[in-house]
């Protein structure tokens, strides 16, 4: 398999489509509305990134010294929908009343230092790309998205969402979709789209995990805790460690992601699925991870890492292509020991077939 050397930036959001499709059913208009107007929005933010595909994304040159440190810039939409918005912070600045910028930048900045740190990846890049993130996006906007240039996110409604700068995994999974871009450029659709996703989650984990200074056996493997208001009956969007228990609400519904091929998913809908089959490829690096403890960016984190950015990862890639090559990548640089008895077993368990 090669991967694909060109450049295609999807919008990818947060929160699944098929989530806002139920509230936005809902009889109760203070959560049907910001659900369909959040639907409306990002389906013109899919429109702009395909026109973007065609008409080619536009460069942004790293600045010089910019090697080993961030460069970050939050605007404030001011509850519009005009990117970027108006700047309020720039790299270096002291933080300001405003807790949402504020955690912005740091959540920018904890994705820096992990792939930096980690992975020694200057930037999503890996040439040390300035980091764009625009806060306040619209009113009550229920979901948080990368464009392909830059981060946005959503204050949530209040209702069923609360801010979307509030989980540090949520900036961390949405700028992972950058790395994916910018490396194997998984297509957007089907298992590559779930891989895609499952990359993001990945990230955004192990973000969380190294920011909070945690083992994978310390860790909750929740993606978006903290983000459901208060009515919600859910701990998070999405739980890597049980796939399907994120949530059971009388609105949401329940949690619908399988944690084994024994339950995928045929669908049309979410681009076939990708944020509900992406719980299989997450429970498989859930159960690498925790087998050889530690923490979980070290080993674990280290062969996905060198799998999705090692020129081998096909952007067509279904979860089989993926799983051999992880079981490949963990043999190459750790020989026949525990790390690729682990890789092996976790993508057994799933039930994901390997070469």
């Amino acid at each position: 398999m090669t991967a694909n050397p060109g450049f295609e930036p999807t919008f990818c959001t947060i929160v699944p489509p098929h989530v806002l499709d139920t509230l936005a059913q809902s009889e109760d208009p203070a959560l049907a509305g910001p659900a369909r107007r959040t639907l409306e929005r990002d389906a013109l933010e899919r429109t702009h990134r395909r026109l973007t595909t065609v008409l080619g994304a536009p460069a942004v040159a790293a600045p010089k010294g910019a090697a080993g440190r961030p460069d970050r810039t939050i605007y404030d939409a001011k509850h519009k929908q005009d990117l970027p918005g108006k700047k309020v912070r720039g790299e270096g600045d002291k933080p300001g009343k405003d807790a949402t910028v504020n955690r912005a930048y740091a959540g920018l900045g904890a994705t820096f230092d992990l792939f930096l740190k980690a992975y020694e990846r200057n930037s999503i890049n890996g040439e040390g790309l300035p980091l764009s993130a625009t806060v306040h996006f619209g009113e009550e906007y229920n979901n948080a998205f990368w464009n392909g240039e830059q981060m946005v996110f959503g204050d949530g409604d209040g209702e069923i969402f609360l801010d979307f700068t509030i989980p540090v995994d949520v900036i961390g999974h949405e700028l992972a979709h950058g790395v994916t871009q910018y490396t194997a450029n998984l297509t957007y659709f089907g298992q590559p789209g779930a891989l895609n996703e499952s990359m993001s989650d990945v990230f955004g984990s192990l973000i969380k995990q190294y920011t909070l200074g945690q083992t994978a056996a310390e860790a909750d493997w929740l993606i978006g805790a903290g983000l459901l208001a208060p009515r919600v009956t859910g701990k998070a969007l999405r739980s890597m460690k049980e796939p399907g228990t994120a949530y059971d609400d009388d609105v949401l519904g329940k949690d619908p992601q399988p944690a084994t091929m024994d339950d995928y998913v045929q669908t049309g809908r979410d681009n076939g699925g990708v944020h509900i089959n992406s719980g299989i490829p997450n429970h498989a690096f859930y159960l690498a991870a925790t087998t050889l403890g530690g923490n979980a960016w070290e080993r674990a984190g280290q062969i996905w890492y060198d799998v999705l950015t090692g020129g081998e990862l096909d952007s067509k890639a279904n979860f089989s292509d993926f799983a051999t090559l992880t079981i490949t990548q963990a043999r190459t640089a750790y020989g026949e020991g525990e790390e690729l008895q682990a890789v092996t077993k976790a993508w057994e368990r799933v039930g994901v077939p390997t070469a």
